[in-house]
């Protein structure tokens, strides 16, 4: 029965390395798998270029980075942001994303709003407390507490609630201090689980931006990725007029056409977000909403966030990112268009934070003028948040 002793033995090994591998390396295996940095960044800035980049405002709409559960703290080698990366990228302004779920097998068609969930895997493997399991609003929150305390034990970066948070931020780095502003967002309102006062506590939480969808249709209405197409519930109208009661910023990034109709229809024609896109005039994708309905959002006063990866600009390399850029400017006016990388949400991007000067460079080869180059680098973002975050 020696045989029979040594095969349990070996098997409880195996399942012992299994689970410390599915618990201690299985996260950072799938962010450094999903979260990659590959194509041509474009040439080496030169120093007149690095002298213009540190003059700019640069902003970002869109980063998942706290999802991953690394040290946003510390220089990952994975992974596309952390602070030394902003810092190093001369990072002004970061918007982050908490994402609560994500369907398994996920595509930009159409995807069941009941399908498994990645998400669930994750929590489990990073040990997330036992209310994320059936609480996604619990998962937002957990997502922001991570934010939170890099912001408490780092001085060079800061949270942004309101404009004079803003003003703050803007006057230091005027002084020369090198900080970072973080801001905060929801990827997707299912995050309120179905209760409309969540909202206020994600509010009180330090949340600036919800987007009304994810990948599927949920209770506030249609998915550009779902299989309604539908536009939003009642409870998403009542939702959406709570949001803008409170200043909390509208982002229909991946909203149904009927859902971005119905908001502007129901804020009677608030400002909304598209946080990280690309253009169906520039780049025919079912990630991109119609220019049309794009023109809607830039007639309101809308902000849109282009996006760095492939399936957005219908190209790898940076110059993808500046040509959606040059195409956003001609269609839609320099005053909405912002940056929405989207990094660290499972998108391989040509740069990451670190090399946001090479996105400057890129620009200036593009020949775009200077005032072009300051206001999509983060100028507009600068202005959108003076306009429409909370006074205090």
């Amino acid at each position: 029965m020696k045989w029979l002793t040594r095969l349990l033995t070996l098997l409880a090994f195996l399942s012992v390395f299994l689970t410390a591998a599915f618990f201690g390396l299985g996260p950072q295996w799938v962010d450094r798998a999903s979260n990659r940095v590959v194509g041509d960044p474009g040439r080496i800035p030169t120093l007149e270029t690095l002298a213009l980049h540190k003059e700019l405002i640069v902003g970002d709409l869109h980063a998942d980075s706290a999802l991953w559960g690394k040290d946003l703290l510390v220089q990952n080698n994975h992974g596309q942001v952390d602070l030394p990366k902003l810092l190093e990228g001369g990072a002004t302004l970061q918007m982050f994303t908490t994402v609560t779920k994500s369907p398994q097998g996920q595509n930009y068609e159409h995807n069941a709003s009941d399908a498994p969930d990645n998400i669930s895997i994750l929590a489990l493997a990073q040990r997330w407390p036992a209310e994320t399991q059936h609480s996604l609003f619990a998962r937002a929150i957990l997502q922001a507490d991570r934010v939170l305390a890099a912001v408490q034990q780092h001085p060079q970066l800061t949270l942004v609630r309101s404009r004079s948070d803003l003003s703050a931020l803007l006057t230091k780095r005027q002084a020369g201090d090198i900080v970072v502003g973080a801001l905060l967002g929801t990827e997707g309102s299912h995050a309120l689980d179905g209760d409309v006062g969540n909202i206020e506590k994600l509010y009180t939480a330090g949340f600036r931006m919800m987007s009304l969808q994810h990948f599927f249709d949920n209770q506030l209405g249609g998915s550009l990725h779902g299989e309604s197409q539908s536009g939003l519930t009642s409870f998403g109208r009542e939702a959406v007029i709570k949001m803008q009661a409170l200043n909390i910023m509208i982002d229909v990034s991946h909203s149904s056409e009927a859902t971005v109709r119905d908001t502007l229809e129901t804020t009677q024609g608030a400002a909304l977000i598209v946080s990280h896109t690309g253009f169906q005039g520039h780049c025919p994708s079912p990630r991109n909403i119609s220019d049309e309905t794009m023109e809607m959002i830039a007639e309101a006063g809308g902000l849109i966030g282009v996006g760095f990866w492939a399936d957005v600009t219908c190209g790898k390399d940076i110059t993808a990112i500046t040509n959606a850029i040059r195409y956003g400017i001609d269609r839609f006016g320099l005053d909405h268009i912002a940056l929405g990388s989207d990094w660290d949400g499972s998108v391989t991007t040509p740069i990451d934070a670190s090399q946001l000067p090479h996105l400057t460079q890129a620009l200036v080869d593009a020949g775009f003028t200077v005032a072009e180059i300051r206001a999509v680098m983060g100028g507009n973002l600068a202005r959108f948040l003076g306009e429409h975050l909370p006074p205090l």
